[in-house]
């Protein structure tokens, strides 16, 4: 039978240029692989017409095709997770739907694969599109969280060895950032640089909420580092509050205020109170970003639902 390769695309509402992507960028690399290929299309609750494009469109016979149509929109993250759990493949390559990821690199990371590698992960080349501010405060942000192993530039466009996939489909946490969850594995890896495109066609599917709310979640889930964070600060607030609070008993109310300073007792508390009134309110709201993961894992509803009426071959269909 030889070897089987799967590529597993999310789609949300990417009607605009999925049908460019498959016929003028995955196609074509695909039919030169010597290795059997599939490809996994994952339906994100679309409210535009990929998923019908999709359906309709002409695929060549030697490769498969399964369509997993979700009920809903469940995020990028679980439709991943919903194409690496029906993906069969010995190796499983995962690339966004909207150009931006260069297809012609496949027969690279299979070289790669070839060659002993588990994981094969590519990352932006220098000279390729700017960084973005929100993207470089991410990266920031998950070291500072402790994420040390996360390199700047990486993406989503993988190749994962068949023992990868199958400890990853272990996973059961409904919060997750799948490149996280793939490092965690603690699998080594080898990267490789390539040139990201500009999209197809079509605006970008990723709004500024749902990446602030991607931020949040991977820096919760990453590490205890926010809440250690502000307990520190809590400690420092006390410290630098305490000596002059000293101060302003002694000078004021032991010595009689030599220095003729008048300070305003009731001025000096109500900064004060204010000012840890505010830390306080920070601190429980980073407490809160935990606690509601927790509750949404005591819930332990399914990951996703699976539209069966409009998917296409489905053999796994796990939630």
């Amino acid at each position: 039978m030889g070897e089987l390769i799967s590529v597993v695309i999310p789609v949300f509402n990417e009607a605009a240029g999925i049908q460019s992507f498959l016929k003028k960028e995955l196609i074509p690399t695909l039919k030169n692989l010597k290795e059997n290929t599939e490809i996994i299309i994952v339906d994100d609750g679309s409210t535009d017409k990929s998923l019908e494009i999709v359906k309709n469109y002409t695929f060549p016979r030697r490769i498969t095709v399964r369509i997993v149509a979700l009920m809903k929109n469940f995020g990028k993250e679980l439709a991943l997770t919903a194409g690496l759990r029906e993906a069969e493949g010995d190796a499983v390559i995962m690339i966004d739907a909207d150009g931006q990821h260069p297809a012609e690199e496949i027969p690279r990371m299979i070289e790669k694969w070839h060659k002993g590698a588990k994981i094969v992960t590519a990352i932006r080349g220098s000279n390729t599109t700017k960084h973005k501010l929100g993207s470089r405060l991410y990266y920031i942000l998950m070291h500072k969280a402790g994420d040390k192993n996360l390199i700047e530039g990486e993406m989503d466009f993988r190749l994962l060895d068949r023992e990868v996939v199958d400890d990853f489909n272990q996973f059961t946490e409904h919060n997750r950032l799948t490149r996280g969850l793939i490092d965690w594995l603690g699998y080594p890896q080898e990267y490789i640089k390539v040139q990201t495109k500009d999209r197809i066609d079509g605006a970008p599917t990723y709004s500024i909420k749902k990446l602030a709310t991607l931020a949040g979640d991977s820096i919760v889930s990453a590490s205890r580092t926010p809440l250690i964070i502000f307990g520190y600060i809590g400690l420092f607030i006390m410290a630098i509050t305490f000596v002059p609070g000293l101060f302003q008993l002694i000078q004021e109310y032991i010595l009689g205020d030599p220095l003729k300073l008048e300070w305003g007792g009731g001025v000096a508390v109500s900064l004060f109170v204010a000012f840890l009134v505010g830390l306080v309110l920070i601190s429980q709201a980073m407490t809160a970003l935990y606690v509601s993961q927790i509750h949404a894992e005591a819930k332990n509803r399914p990951l996703y639902v699976i539209n069966k009426t409009k998917s296409v071959g489905l053999k796994n269909g796990k939630k």
